[in-house]
C-alpha cells in the first residue's frame, strides 16, 4: 500500500487541515519513508523506544498522538536526532494527530472512553484553540463504581477528588492534561469531571466550585483512540497491526 494513500485518507478521515491545534503538534505525517506500507505499528507518544518497537515489529507507518516536535524548532541534535535517526534508519513513517485524534466521533479518545464507561453522550466539551474537544454525558452511578470502571478499563487506579456529590450524572470528560478545565467543567453544570492530569492548583478548584475530578492518567487515557485509529487504518487498506504499550505512569 502506498504510503500518500494512507496520508490523504487520515487527513481528510481526522480532517487535520480544518482542526485547530498548537503550532508544535504539527498534525500529520512528520516523517515519510521510501513510500510502502505493508504493517501498521500505533503509540501513544513517539520516543525512542516506540521508534525502536516499530521496527523491531516490522512496521512501515507508526501512528501517535503525540509526536516528534513537542519542543518546537530545534536543531536536529541530542534526543531529537536520536529518534528521528530511529526511524529513518529503519525505514518507519510517522504519523502524528494530536487534537483531531481527541474530538474525533468515531475514533478520538474522549467519545470512546465515555462510551467504554457507559455515558449516555449529549454533547461535546472543553473548548481549547476555539473548538470542543471533550464530550460530556449523563450517567446514574457513584464515585466508586466509576473509580472502578476507569480503573478496570485504563489500568491504572485513578486519583479522585471527591468534591461533588456522591451519586454521579453529568459527566465531562477531556483526556490528557485536562486539568485546567474543572472550572469549564463546573460552570456547564457537570457534577463530575474525568480527565488525565492536572496542576497542583487543580485540587484547590476542585474543591472550591464542588466538582468530583478523577485524574485517570495522561498516557493511560489516550490509550484508546491511538488503538481504534490504527485498528480502522487496517481494516480499510487491509493491513496487519499492532500497539506498542510503553506507559508513563503519569
Amino acid at each position: 500500500m502506498r504510503l500518500s494513500d494512507i496520508v490523504s485518507y487520515l487527513d481528510q478521515y481526522l480532517e487535520i487541515g480544518s482542526t485547530p491545534d498548537a503550532p508544535h503538534a504539527l498534525n500529520g505525517l512528520q516523517v515519510e519513508n521510501e513510500g510502502n506500507v505493508t504493517r501498521l505499528a500505533a503509540a501513544v507518544d513517539l520516543c525512542q523506544a516506540t521508534a525502536k518497537a516499530a521496527g523491531d515489529e516490522g512496521a512501515d507507518l507508526l501512528l501517535v498522538h503525540h509526536g516528534l516536535f513537542w519542543g518546537g524548532l530545534r536543531p536536529v541534535t541530542g534526543l531529537t536526532h536520536a529518534r528521528l535517526s530511529l526511524l529513518i534508519s529503519r525505514r518507519v513513517a510517522l504519523y502524528s494527530a494530536h487534537l483531531p485524534l481527541d474530538r474525533h466521533p468515531d475514533v478520538g479518545n474522549n467519545p470512546l472512553l465515555a462510551r467504554a464507561l457507559g455515558l449516555s453522550v449529549r454533547g461535546q466539551f472543553g473548548e481549547t484553540y476555539g473548538i470542543p474537544i471533550g464530550v460530556w454525558g449523563e450517567a446514574d452511578t457513584t464515585r466508586d463504581v466509576l473509580a472502578t470502571r476507569l480503573a478496570g478499563l485504563l489500568g491504572p487506579t485513578p486519583r479522585v477528588l471527591p468534591f461533588g456529590p456522591e451519586r454521579v450524572r453529568r459527566v465531562g470528560i477531556v483526556t490528557g492534561a485536562g486539568g485546567s478545565l474543572i472550572a469549564q467543567a463546573a460552570q456547564a453544570g457537570f457534577d463530575t469531571y474525568i480527565t488525565g492530569e492536572g496542576p497542583h492548583h487543580a485540587f484547590f478548584d476542585a474543591e472550591e466550585l464542588g466538582i468530583n475530578v478523577f485524574f485517570a492518567g495522561h498516557y493511560a487515557t489516550e490509550t484508546l483512540g491511538v488503538k481504534a485509529l490504527t485498528e480502522h487504518l487496517g481494516e480499510k487498506f487491509g493491513l496487519p497491526w499492532t500497539f506498542i504499550d510503553h506507559p508513563t505512569g503519569l
